[in-house]
């Protein structure tokens, strides 16, 4: 199953990030979906179309959203973008600005060679080149958890991390590595909510500062205590900020304006 969509009400799309899939929001589905048509599907290389081979390029993921969207007869849209994910729901915003209401950029950034990250993105990816991808994937996924691989949700993320072939995981980090939304933030029209972990050691506090401040109408939010996947080792906290922002009378006008 490549493509889950479930609930009723204005629809919300969830786009995972790299080494993830559709699964990652699975502490999400249940509550998001009595609010919301909620819209998830693995991106090409990863989840359920790891036999595929990941694009390069986060504007090619950013169109593969959008035609996914089109072919299912949706053209407004709440959109939360998680890492890479935030990237390209970034892009979706600037590409569709008049599609989008609510988007939440969470764990994310503007800077796509990650400045500050746990190691940088061209040593990552001379170690796939060089000795493939197991111990340099766990070493990624250990950093997304405060626990490292004690975590319980831990090993089902080593599990779709494995899935992904070497070349993907290349294409994944040299797509983050050549892209910048920096100059083009102000072109995003929706009302956009910055969800960070402060323990996060993907994405610094420079990559939040300048989506917050850049992004014309903007709140930040910061979940403490917490690392990459927020979402799931502080699941409450998380979809309670969302579903507060979602729902607010701001982002319910966007959408209003957008539908008529």
């Amino acid at each position: 199953m490549n493509c889950l969509r479930v609930g009723t009400g204005p629809t919300l799309v969830l786009v995972h990030g790299f080494l993830s899939g559709l699964t990652y929001w699975e502490k999400q589905f249940e509550l998001f979906s009595t609010r919301f048509d909620v819209v998830a599907f693995d991106l090409p290389g990863y989840g359920g179309k790891a036999h595929e081979v990941g694009l390069d390029s986060v504007e090619g993921f950013a169109d593969f959203v959008l035609a996914k969207l089109d072919a299912l007869g949706i053209d407004c849209f709440h959109l939360i973008g998680h890492s890479m994910g935030g990237m390209i729901a970034q892009e979706v915003a600037i590409k569709a600005a008049d599609r989008v209401a609510g988007l939440v950029l969470y764990a994310t950034g503007p800077m796509g060679a990650l400045p500050g990250r746990f190691e940088p993105i061209k040593e990552s990816i001379r170690r796939a080149e060089t000795e493939g991808t197991a111990q340099v994937a766990s070493d990624t996924v250990k950093t997304w958890f405060s626990d490292g691989d004690e975590d319980p949700d831990y090993f089902e993320g080593m599990e779709l991390a494995n899935r992904v072939s070497t070349q993907t995981y290349i294409n994944g980090l040299k797509a983050m590595d050549g892209w910048s939304s920096v100059d083009r933030l102000s072109q995003i029209k929706a009302k956009t909510l910055v969800l960070w972990p402060d323990s996060d050691r993907s994405y610094m506090w420079e990559q939040e500062e300048t989506l917050w401040r850049n992004i014309g109408d903007t709140n930040l939010a910061v979940i403490p205590q917490a690392a990459h996947n927020a979402h799931l080792e502080k699941s409450p906290i998380f979809n309670l900020l969302v579903l507060d922002f979602l729902t607010s009378e701001k982002v319910k006008a966007r959408r209003l304006a957008i539908t008529g």
